[in-house]
């Protein structure tokens, strides 16, 4: 009995040194961080919480279902061969312009200045990336040498497939400026960031930065990294503001009137980069259908749609194109304009065309 005990104990403690010695778990927010940030509206009961409930706790039978239905063979669930992809355009420019990657991860260059919005260019989203199946594509079509150099990089939240740690650690020399929402610092600054580059914000936090203006913004969701941090820090979309082009990005969100209150006090947006994928009924709360994402993208005044957060991993059960179909199929039932860039493809939000070709049943 007692061995028995000394094991669990040891167990326990080797558990807990991981947790806090593996870099890639990032930071909690110090005590004195989190007095700071228990100030914010957000923060509910020691921890960030949306303010509309949300289903996202999963009891034993829901967990072992969704573990069963992940085993099950679905020939469809990623592609059968790497992906077609596009040669960026990386220079700055007055062009307004954006270069999806896969998944979220987008270049937006507005008004002679570069962003990179929730940059994850690493091979697959976990705090152990060289397990399991990678992206889709095989890599990316750009050297992270290729960038110029980026006058900020805007994170929506701390999930993996959102923030990467292998990503941060090989752009953050040539970043001038973090802008994140509230506790998602402490990560960055354990990866090596000085704190003088991070700036983080809440909800309807309003600001200028290089010329740009900027508004952090609602979602309906959550974080963490680890076992013992959700809700540690804040998630957010955003508003990005330039002389001739107002940009909204989702960050990732379930469906929720936030969209209508921003489009009510930010929009008419010229283009929106919308969470599309990785849905399902069982957490339906925290990430938006298809057709939501289209109605959100009416909500927040949108007058070009460019579906996101698709296309690089498989995070659900769904088929890896059924979002980007579906999305397509609701665009024209509402007569909403809608690029489909294959990944790497660089749009010009103001040009008369853009792309629209169904890639995805291309094969490379």
């Amino acid at each position: 009995m007692l061995l028995t005990l000394a094991i669990v104990v040891v167990l326990i403690v080797v558990i807990v040194l991981f947790m806090y010695g593996y870099p890639v778990f990032g930071r909690r927010p110090s005590k004195d961080k989190a007095l700071k940030l228990s100030r914010s509206p957000q923060f509910v009961q020691g921890k960030f919480q949306n303010p509309v409930p949300t289903m996202m706790e999963m009891n034993l039978k829901t967990t072992m279902g969704i573990l069963r239905d992940f085993t099950k063979s679905a020939p469809n669930r990623r592609p059968s061969t790497p992906l077609v992809m596009d040669a960026p355009l990386l220079q700055k420019d007055t062009e307004t312009k954006v270069t999806w990657f896969g998944h979220s991860a987008s270049l937006l260059t507005i008004d002679g200045k570069a962003l990179l919005l929730d940059p994850m260019f690493g091979r697959a989203p976990s705090p152990f990336p060289w397990f399991g199946k990678g992206r889709y594509s095989g890599g990316l079509p750009f050297e992270v040498a290729e960038l110029p150099v980026i006058d900020a990089v805007v994170l929506s939240h701390d999930h993996y497939d959102h923030l990467d740690y292998g990503s941060i650690l090989k752009i953050k020399h040539k970043v001038n400026k973090f802008l994140v929402p509230l506790g998602v610092g402490g990560h960055l600054e354990r990866w090596g960031v000085p704190s003088e580059k991070i700036a983080e914000y809440d909800w309807w936090d309003e600001f200028t930065y290089d010329g740009l203006t900027f508004a952090c913004t609602p979602a309906t969701h959550f974080s963490g990294r680890s076992m013992t941090d959700r809700g540690a820090t804040l998630w957010c979309s955003w508003v990005i503001k330039g002389e001739q082009s107002n940009v909204f990005f989702s960050g990732d969100s379930g469906y929720s009137p936030h969209f209508e209150a921003i489009g009510r006090k930010y929009g008419p947006f010229d283009v929106t980069l919308m969470e599309c994928g990785q849905y399902d009924k069982r957490w339906a709360d925290i990430h938006m259908l298809p057709e939501e994402t289209v109605q959100a993208h009416m909500d927040v005044k949108g007058k070009l749609l460019i579906p996101i957060h698709w296309g690089a991993f498989t995070l659900a059960l769904h088929d890896w194109f059924d979002p980007v179909e579906r999305a397509v199929k609701a665009a024209h039932q509402n007569h909403v304009r809608i690029a489909t860039p294959k990944i790497g493809q660089t749009v010009r939000i103001h040009a008369d065309e853009v792309p629209i070709t169904a890639w995805w049943k291309m094969r490379g």
